[in-house]
């Protein structure tokens, strides 16, 4: 299908880097979303959504259960979220397809992205994120399965190196096919989220790749994001866990300058967190917020007696007596 309203070429077209609010499983949620935009986020992805729970809500098979619990993850603010991107994880070409068509008719995102960089051991065990990766023949098809399924533009994730294949072998079988932006994780999958990260990849993948590059991993400070694009000559940023309790960063990167929150100023961006999640989703799910919480605990005195509070709570009043508390201490 032709690719029209192509925004990652609109976002290239103000000169300056896009900054991107990773895919991550468990945090990229819908108010974390809303957040980070607050903030300066270019464009935002889901949550890794399972094309296999989407294909099978497609057919005959349907599994009622899965199916919903994965729609209700993609849903969003569609005033104050876009551009927003799924991502999508799996192993089967003919599942990817389906999942594309669902993605583009009912969730209708400004765009897909395949996940080839995931190191998650219950990822890997299906053949998906950075296991799929290692296979250069089943990750074209599922490439070429989207692309023939969706008129959105199409992205995808990838590793420095899975195995034996590296982000340019990768590549470079790939080539010809239409994507339109690529996040490279510096670093392998044996590394996971920890050591080095190789941003001058990037500059390499120039060879093979003509479209968007972002360069991601280890990247939770403006020194470091500054450094990350001076290394790689990309065109932006994919920030994911160092983002996490701090999401304000997108903010410094865009005005390139670092800025020292208060406490309250923090407490501020917790309260709206939550209230942003649970006008769209309820209070009874503030407990998937707890995660989020203590994150934002970190560099606190006495920070310990913050998490321990805020691991328990059930409630917007909650974490408001939990802050009152400790400011008592």
């Amino acid at each position: 299908m032709q690719k029209i309203n192509n925004f990652w070429y609109k976002l290239k077209e103000t000169g300056k880097p896009i900054l991107a609010l990773a895919p991550m499983a468990g945090f990229t949620n819908s108010s974390f979303r809303i957040l980070c935009k607050d903030q300066g986020a270019d464009v935002v992805y889901s949550e890794m959504a399972s094309v296999a729970a989407l294909y099978y809500a497609g057919t005959k098979n349907s599994q009622e259960g899965s199916a919903a619990i994965t729609k209700d993850l993609l849903k969003f603010d569609e005033s104050l979220e876009r551009p927003y991107v799924v991502q999508l994880f799996g192993s089967n070409p003919e599942h990817f397809a389906l999942a594309a068509k669902i993605v583009t008719q009912e969730i209708k995102p400004d765009g897909i992205d395949i996940n080839f960089g995931c190191p998650v051991p219950k990822v890997i065990k299906q053949g998906a994120g950075a296991s799929l990766m290692q296979d250069l023949s089943r990750s074209r098809a599922v490439i070429e399965a989207v692309l023939a399924n969706t008129h959105l533009p199409v992205s995808i994730k990838i590793r420095e190196a899975s195995g034996d294949v590296d982000a340019l072998d990768f590549l470079e079988n790939i080539s010809d096919l239409n994507v339109s932006a690529l996040m490279i994780h510096g670093r392998t999958l044996k590394q996971g989220f920890v050591g080095d990260v190789d941003h001058r990849l990037a500059r390499e993948a120039r060879k093979y790749f003509k479209g968007i590059i972002l360069t991601n991993g280890g990247i939770n400070t403006l020194k470091n994001a500054q450094q990350a694009l001076i290394d790689s000559g990309a065109d932006g940023l994919g920030l994911a866990r160092g983002i996490l309790g701090r999401p304000w960063l997108f903010s410094e990167i865009k005005n390139n300058k670092e800025y020292q929150l208060s406490n309250q100023e923090i407490f501020d961006l917790m309260i709206r967190q939550a209230e942003v999640l649970v006008k769209t989703k309820g209070e009874s799910a503030l407990i998937e917020l707890r995660k989020h919480l203590v994150w934002y605990a970190q560099g606190f005195k006495n920070a310990k007696f913050l998490r321990e509070g805020l691991v328990a709570i059930e409630s917007i009043e909650g974490i408001k007596k939990v802050v009152s508390d400790y400011k008592k201490l």
